[in-house]
């Protein structure tokens, strides 16, 4: 054994993706998490099943794990984190403030001669670990930080498997594609990295988080909201749809030039890896809909991440990026009552301007490039939803 992975974040891809990894690198894992059932459920069973399906389907068996609420026994989570080997979490990079203080309490119990823990926050953004590692210095006093730090290496990554929405009768089983990527950083660690076979251990890592972050999660939401606006209820069969599938094409070509023109992908390299990504999404065995994909849009349309993000450096280049526009546009009418985002989104755009829409929700200021262009798409929605 390699010893202990805590990894905060019990759901599927807690589940069907890093604590797989991690269960297969030989680490006993300890998920912590604040759904009472889920943890009841984790300890009251031996195993689960992992099922990969696609053109290579397999499953493989899960076991010898241990299961915390970190809500209602937060000195049992204390106490593992300060003597295990790896951290990561999976819990939405908007929850990372929440466990930086149990990861921040481990470190400090942790004993001064132990072996740095290896902190990892695998979340679809950009240096989540960056962002993990703020909010536990937030938590720690200031003169104590210096012997804190010195106990952990914290090291980005960028992580990609698709993990759809699971049936209530699977139980603890999860259904998730058989690709999947686990870039790490390798720096942090000096090195000394953790064994962990199944990861991809990189010098650099920024490129592999846009590449990822402006192809998989870009191309991902282009398909469900123009989906979703074609009544379309299942992701494989809006990418066969041709409208569709040009507009996530158009938005891949787009992101394409970003990446290529920014990093060390060749045009080719990077269109091969979108080819690859349409395969994915394209995928039959994956039960995945347009409603799930396109969930939170209003995180999905700030100034950081897969639309704006990649549009905005576009336009400070001069390129118009007309097919992420169009997807920006598609994404403000996701209406789906039972995800709060979609819910505030839709009302923010009856009571706000455009002026006031484009900030608030895309992040953008009036002397930014593609301003106009974003305002001029408001122009079209406030008042309509």
């Amino acid at each position: 054994m390699s010893g202990v992975a805590v990894h905060f974040g019990a759901g599927n891809i807690g589940r069907g993706f890093v604590g797989l990894i991690l269960h297969r690198a030989g680490y006993q894992v300890v998920f912590a998490d604040v759904v009472d059932e889920l943890i009841d459920a984790l300890n009251g069973t031996p195993s689960y099943l992992v099922k990969e399906v696609g053109h290579d389907s397999a499953e493989e068996l899960v076991d010898d794990y241990r299961a915390i609420n970190s809500r209602g026994d937060e000195p049992a989570v204390v106490a593992e984190i300060a003597s295990a080997d790896v951290v990561t979490t999976a819990v939405g990079p908007t929850v990372l403030r929440f466990v930086a203080p149990l990861i921040a309490a481990g470190l400090r119990k942790r004993a001064d001669g132990a072996a740095p823990l290896a902190v990892m926050a695998c979340e679809n953004a950009i240096n989540a670990t960056d962002v993990l590692a703020g909010h536990i210095r937030s938590s720690v006093p200031d003169t104590e930080w210096p012997a804190v730090a010195a106990k952990a290496a914290f090291a980005n990554t960028a992580v990609d498997r698709i993990v759809p929405a699971q049936s209530s009768q699977d139980g603890l089983d999860v259904t998730v594609e058989s690709y999947f990527e686990w870039a790490i950083e390798r720096p942090p660690f000096g090195g000394a990295e953790p064994s962990i076979p199944d990861a991809t251990w990189v010098d650099y890592l920024a490129p592999y988080i846009e590449r990822k972050l402006f192809t998989v999660n870009t191309g991902h939401a282009t398909t469900a909201y123009h989906g979703f606006a074609r009544g379309i209820k299942k992701l494989s069969d809006a990418l066969a749809d041709d409208v569709v599938r040009a507009a996530v094409e158009g938005v891949l070509g787009e992101t394409r030039r970003l990446l290529v023109a920014k990093h060390d992908f060749t045009d080719e390299a990077q269109q091969a890896y979108v080819d690859k990504i349409l395969q994915r999404f394209a995928n039959p065995y994956l039960p995945d809909t347009v409603d799930r994909v396109g969930r939170q849009p209003l995180r999905k349309l700030s100034r950081s991440e897969r639309l704006i993000g990649p549009a905005a450096e576009l336009a400070e280049r001069g390129i118009r990026p007309q097919h992420l526009l169009a997807t920006v546009e598609a994404a403000l009418s996701f209406d789906v009552p039972d995800d709060p985002e979609s819910v505030e989104l839709q009302r923010l755009l009856r009571t706000l301007t455009a002026a006031q829409a484009v900030e608030r929700i895309c992040g953008l200021e009036p002397a930014h490039p593609l301003y106009a262009d974003v305002l001029a798409v408001l122009e079209r929605r406030v008042g309509r939803a």
